[in-house]
Order: C-alpha cells, then structure tokens, then sequence
C-alpha cells in the first residue's frame, strides 16, 4: 500500500543511502538521503566542478532529499538535507517540529532552523506568524511541541515575525538561518512577547 505523501520507487538507480553512501534498510525506518545514477540523472552541473563533485559523492547524485524506503519500494520524502538540525547528536527534522507547532490553534504559519548552540551545537529555533486575532506566548509554543515530540526536537527559541518569502510564497529559510545565527551569537535573553496579528 502506498504511504500518503510518498512517490513510487520505480525510477530505476534511485535508492536511500546514509551518510556512508550505503543503501539503507527498506523498513520504512531508517532515513537516508535520495541517491540516483544511471541515464536519468544529469552529468553535472555546469562549469562548476566543486558543486558536481560534492553532488555526486560515490559515483551517484545525492539529490538532497531525507528519505525512508517501504518494503515494497515506495519513497517518503521527509525533509531536506540541508534542514535537518543535529541536536547533541541526534537528527531533528524541521518539517516534524513545523508540523507540531501547525498543530496550535493561533500559528498560522511557521518555519523551523537550526541555532547555533554552546552545549547542544545546534538546537531548533522557529519563527512563527500568528492568525489575526489570536495570541501566543513562546513559553506557550514550547510547552505545545513539548507535548508532541522529544525534548532535542523542542523549539529552544521561537520568534514571532511575518516570514520572508519568495514572490510564489515560498519561505525563505536562508534568511531565518541568518537570523538564527545571530541569536545564537547572543547572549540568552528573556523570553521574547508576540506582536499581535492584525
């Protein structure tokens, strides 16, 4: 059966590779990067010699995307590599915690990226636009995600901001990494207050 969210593994050379560039169990547990080779994939990018190389790591093309393998092939998509945040050792996915913090009853959208950490090397720091008309404290979005996922994969910051995005919509993330970079230069400072939503 195939899982909501997924796309069917019958590209041929597409499989789940870890960090080591070795297949993953197909047990619809174990995460890896999507990795492809063969007639389908392109050469490499062109007249940029580092970028190719550092894409095609092992002879396949390592297409950025965190995935899982069903035993019947399929793929699910769970994030993009370059999202994921390493908390004290453990992978944190952004789309999970984003998924979370959705979850609350005034947040009408939000963005999840890694913070630079003294103790932890990167901990999950969220920005958050609230529904007008609605309130939220950051202490009250980190009890939430606190309730559903594991301590590591808990927001430690939570900013309150109208997110930047592209003229399609799409969130800007390298700009809230840059943020996020800046406030893990600073000092801890006391929790941040909403501003209202009009």
């Amino acid at each position: 059966m195939k899982p909501s969210g997924s796309i069917a593994a019958s590209v041929a050379g597409a499989e789940v590779h870890d960090t080591h560039g070795n297949a993953v169990p197909r047990d619809a547990v174990h995460l890896g990067e999507i990795s492809m080779r063969g007639n389908v994939v392109m050469k490499g990018y062109y007249k940029n010699p580092q970028a190719t190389a550092e894409a095609f790591k092992g002879g396949w093309f390592r297409s950025g995307d965190i995935a899982f393998q069903t035993p019947d092939g399929y793929l699910k998509i769970t994030d993009r590599a370059k999202d994921i945040i390493i908390s004290g050792g453990e992978n944190v996915s952004s789309v999970e915690v984003e998924g979370a913090l959705m979850h609350h009853p005034a947040v009408s959208l939000c963005a999840v990226v890694a913070k630079p950490d003294d103790k932890w090397g990167e901990v999950p720091c969220a920005f958050v636009e609230l529904k007008p008309g609605h309130e939220a404290t950051e202490e009250e979005l980190i009890k939430h995600c606190r309730a559903r996922l594991a301590g590591f994969a808990t927001p430690k910051a939570v900013v309150f901001c109208d997110l930047p995005k592209t003229s399609t919509g799409k969130i800007q993330k390298f700009e809230l990494r840059a943020v996020a970079k800046l406030l893990g230069q600073q000092p801890q400072a006391a929790p941040q207050q909403p501003v209202p939503a009009e």
